[in-house]
């Protein structure tokens, strides 16, 4: 089983059809950056048209059980997220109307202050908000993961604390292996865990030591650490693979509307275009190699299978459907 935490792919019938060339049973999509509500929702019109034209390829996924179809079907499965909580502007009643049209996990903030938390960018971490509180209280209650992935230290500690279910960090890695401000302490990475949340491995080159250059053993190594460090069942893949996005899309997932300069993010403000991916991982063809990389450093095939799609899939079994009243 393969389940990626998170893509943002410039999306085409080629790229549907490489995840089935690589066997992907299902995906964490972002739809949803700095857009509002509506334009959110004509995010969503778009992958409705996707899921008439490939049918054979792709459908969309609402509920766990939806990645045991995807696998029966010969199909991916494509989970919608958001990376911001832009969609529901400022009316906590749209997260239950967003659930409704299909999203299963939306991020407290970007990399800036959002009206719920504090991202990674911002120099003093506030912590989870008034809103903030009660729109996890309310993501809880409708089955929507909170995801903390480009959130500050104190945000997401206190989300953790916060959250009745696990919550999860879709895209980032340990920032003891590699200091990005994205990634996340081993104090962060040990509460998740203690709590039954999830951490998914990026292959964003600003994420890798080494950038692009780093090697498929240094990647797994690395997993194989984090797993002693929070245990086997708390970490999966979410690549945060940007496959053919253009370099303009950069701009609009750092600055959106709240800055007319160009924010650069992590890496070289000379080039704040995408950075090329590592030549082992390019598209969706190439789960195999980590699997197989995954094998090489020690891992037994249960914790490979763990890894590559298992501990999602328990995670999907948790989060996504409504919270259960106490008897």
């Amino acid at each position: 089983m393969i389940i990626d935490g998170l893509q943002y792919a410039n999306w085409s019938e080629k790229i549907f059809r490489q995840m089935r060339q690589g066997g992907v049973d299902a995906v964490h999509v972002t739809v949803t950056y700095h857009e509002t509500f509506r334009e959110t929702v004509l995010r969503i019109e778009a992958w409705n048209r996707w899921f008439e034209r490939f049918p054979d390829l792709i459908f969309q996924g609402r509920i766990a059980s939806d990645v045991a179809l995807a696998r029966a079907t010969g199909r991916t499965a494509i989970f919608f997220g958001s990376q911001n909580p832009s969609c529901i502007e400022d009316d906590i009643g749209l997260v239950q109307v967003l659930h409704t049209l299909g999203l299963r996990f939306m991020q407290m903030t970007y990399n800036n202050q959002s009206l719920l938390a504090t991202g990674c960018y911002e120099a003093e971490d506030m912590g989870l908000t008034r809103m903030g509180r009660e729109v996890v209280a309310e993501m809880n209650r409708v089955g929507m993961a909170v995801d903390m992935s480009h959130s500050a230290e104190r945000s997401t500690l206190e989300a953790i604390a916060h959250s009745t279910r696990p919550i999860a960090i879709t895209h980032a890695n340990p920032a003891a292996w590699h200091a990005a401000r994205r990634n996340k302490s081993d104090t962060v990475l040990r509460a998740l865990a203690e709590s039954g949340g999830m951490l998914g491995f990026s292959l964003y080159p600003h994420h890798l030591k080494g950038g692009s250059a780093c090697t498929l053993p240094e990647f797994c190594q690395m997993i194989a650490r984090t797993a002693e460090l929070m245990g086997i069942g708390h970490i999966g893949i979410g690549t945060d693979l940007c496959q053919d996005q253009p370099d303009s899309v950069v701009d609009w997932m750092r600055s959106g509307r709240w800055t007319k300069a160009v924010d650069y993010g992590e890496g070289s403000a000379a080039a704040p275009g995408f950075p090329p991916m590592p030549d082992w991982f390019t598209d969706n063809r190439h789960f195999g190699a980590i699997a197989a990389g995954l094998a090489d450093v020690g891992m037994a095939l249960d914790e490979v299978a763990a890894v590559m799609g298992g501990n999602w899939l328990r995670f999907f079994e948790t989060s996504f459907g409504p919270e259960r009243s106490a008897p």
